[in-house]
């Protein structure tokens, strides 16, 4: 996707739009029991982006965990549109899934919170860790993740 490429969502009601402009820096799956929680689901998909690459239209309210991350979801509907945290920097973390196509249709790159996964939880990503990713390692995995999108 290049940088111009322009990639819309929205929320599930439709209150929250948003849009982001190329392709995402990583594509992760979340395995811990926050993230199953919030979505009554295995883990929850997220596709990371620079924070100046983000559009959101419509306000958000905070929920879920406090604390080192913010979590922002539709007033209305209450969909978890996308998480922000003072360890990725300017990054906002948009759940794929509100993304009409672009990162919701590939694998996730890398998986977290494996040590929480569910049993039978199965992703194709290509990096598992058992906690969250140590900050350093962020670079060599985003110029991974880059370079096996060609």
């Amino acid at each position: 996707m290049a940088d111009t490429q322009i990639t819309t969502g929205s929320c599930r009601c439709g209150q929250l739009r948003l849009s982001v402009r190329g392709a995402p820096l990583m594509t992760f799956a979340c395995h811990c029991t926050g993230c199953q929680r919030m979505t009554a689901s295995a883990f929850s998909l997220s596709a990371m982006y620079p924070e100046d690459a983000v559009t959101i239209e419509g306000e958000t309210v905070p929920g879920g965990m406090r604390g080192e991350l913010s979590h922002h979801f539709c007033p209305s509907c209450l969909s978890w549109v996308f998480t922000t945290a003072p360890v990725m920097g300017p990054m906002v973390n948009i759940r794929s899934t509100m993304l009409d196509g672009g990162p919701a249709q590939e694998p996730a790159f890398i998986e977290c919170w494996t040590s929480e996964k569910l049993p039978w939880a199965e992703t194709r990503a290509v990096h598992s860790f058992e906690g969250f990713p140590a900050p350093e390692s962020f670079g060599p995995l985003m110029a991974a993740f880059a370079q096996s999108r060609g």
